[in-house]
């Protein structure tokens, strides 16, 4: 609560997300839900800025559809007015992920929205599916190690899939969650809003905790909203570890981003400046 009531103050909203994926029982499927209820009930009580984002395989989607799509219900049934994200896990979830979404949006749910990676093959026409809805979308690259046959396995390929994909839901989409640290494709989504008459009102930026913060304060000032998605929780360590398991070029990426807030605290950097 203390680190995003930090955020708030410094004009930046966040997303809280409490660790602990791929549980193996159904109390501790239920457990996770009611962690979930009282983080809602902290976020209302210290009016704080704030979505939240889970993995349904925290709720028991390995375990059973229905506990986890009930255990689902009664998180969305006590946010209220609270957003609540649906974070896309291995593509071996894709398809249940948004059924179970799908089927939420059809009972009339309308405070849930889901993930889309644009490393996946299939991303473009789920994109289109999510427009069609009316669902708000948040865009990443994708973190899992995946097949070529399931994902693109250059990088240069999974950037032209994020821009497009970015470009769709802009055009398209309602409020759709532009999340990533490559300044080139946020450039791209600011020249695509410029160029379409899009303001800053109807979409926003979304970064991971204490990652390129230089760059969200840049952006906040250039009148654009910028989220921070706030992991947290005594899973951390297994969390890390799954993450750089799959793709070890995290290990690079997290590196690169403390060295340049490094310089940038030090008065090098274009923040400083």
């Amino acid at each position: 609560m203390e680190a995003v009531r930090r955020l708030n103050a410094a004009g930046l909203a966040a997303t809280l997300d409490f660790l602990g994926e791929g549980v193996t029982s159904a109390a501790l499927a239920e457990a996770s839900g009611q962690a979930y209820i009282r983080i809602l009930d902290a976020i209302r009580e210290h009016r704080l800025l704030s979505h939240l984002s889970l993995k349904l395989t925290q709720l028991g989607l390995d375990i059973d559809d229905a506990l986890c799509r009930a255990i689902l219900r009664r998180i969305l049934e006590r946010a209220g007015d609270t957003f609540v994200r649906i974070d896309m896990e291995s593509s071996r979830y894709t398809d249940r992920t948004l059924r179970l979404f799908e089927d939420l949006w059809g009972e009339g749910y309308r405070n849930v929205g889901v993930v889309i990676q644009s490393y996946l093959r299939r991303s473009a026409a789920d994109v289109e599916r999510l427009i069609q809805l009316g669902a708000r979308v948040r865009l990443v690259k994708g973190a899992y190690a995946e097949p070529a046959s399931v994902a693109f396995p250059r990088k240069r390929d999974v950037d032209r899939s994020y821009a497009r994909l970015a470009e769709r839901l802009l055009l398209g989409g309602v409020y759709p969650a532009i999340a990533t640290h490559d300044e080139r494709l946020i450039a791209h989504a600011i020249r695509t809003a410029d160029r379409h008459g899009i303001g800053p009102d109807r979409f926003e930026f979304q970064m991971l905790y204490g990652i390129r913060r230089d760059l969200q304060i840049h952006l906040l000032r250039r009148g654009y909203r910028v989220r921070v998605y706030v992991p947290f929780g005594e899973e951390w360590y297994p969390y890390l570890m799954r993450r750089l398991a799959e793709r070890p070029a995290n290990v690079v990426f997290v590196l690169a981003s403390v060295l340049r807030e490094r310089r940038v605290r030090d008065g090098d950097g274009p923040a400083a400046r």
